[in-house]
């Protein structure tokens, strides 16, 4: 494996946790839906929590966290632009319209941060000695909280699509319902909903 790119992959996760942070704190700005905004700020305490694990995976491996790198940078690009557009439609659009924007922007988020966390297990699985043990420690940590960030504001963010559109909406979503935290699992939550309606 190469160290140079494990370490570039752990400088992005941490981006992607702090960038996660401020899009959680405006996406909280944007929500109207009461469920929604419960689970948002629950993320968001999870979050910070994360931002804290990939710190003390830093630390354990030597790696300086204020260190910039070209990645790190586009993946902070990426989060303030996503929290930018959630300002412009709270402040220009209405309330609903600026809930599916705060949607697709956690969406977004979580996409990016899944992705990390599964990278970051595909190197635990096949590193030895420390970076193997501080590596699956911090994953066992957060993949069942990663995983339910994803599929379920995912859900959310299809029913209320479908509620904007005039169309029977399952809300909350089956994804809540059923407590997915796997992809096959929110395919069968997706499938169910037609049975829910």
């Amino acid at each position: 494996m190469k160290n140079e790119q494990i370490a570039e992959l752990l400088y992005q996760a941490l981006e992607t946790e702090r960038g996660g942070i401020e899009v959680y704190t405006a996406a909280l700005t944007c929500v109207v839906n009461a469920d929604l905004k419960k689970e948002w700020e629950e993320y968001l305490e999870q979050t910070r929590n994360h931002e804290r694990i990939v710190l003390e995976v830093m630390d354990k491996l030597g790696l300086d966290p204020d260190l910039d790198t070209p990645g790190r940078l586009i993946v902070r690009h990426i989060g303030e632009s996503l929290v930018e557009a959630m300002e412009v439609a709270h402040e220009d659009a209405p309330p609903d319209a600026a809930q599916l924007v705060a949607c697709e922007s956690v969406v977004e988020a979580e996409t990016k941060d899944h992705l990390n966390w599964e990278l970051i297990h595909e190197i635990a699985e096949k590193a030895k000695g420390e970076l193997k043990q501080t590596l699956m420690a911090a994953y066992d940590q957060v993949e069942d909280e990663e995983d339910e960030h994803l599929y379920h504001t995912t859900g959310w963010c299809r029913e209320l699509w479908i509620e904007s559109l005039g169309m029977p909406a399952v809300l909350p979503p089956p994804e809540e319902e059923q407590e997915v935290k796997t992809a096959i699992g929110a395919a069968r939550a997706k499938k169910a909903r037609t049975q829910r309606l």
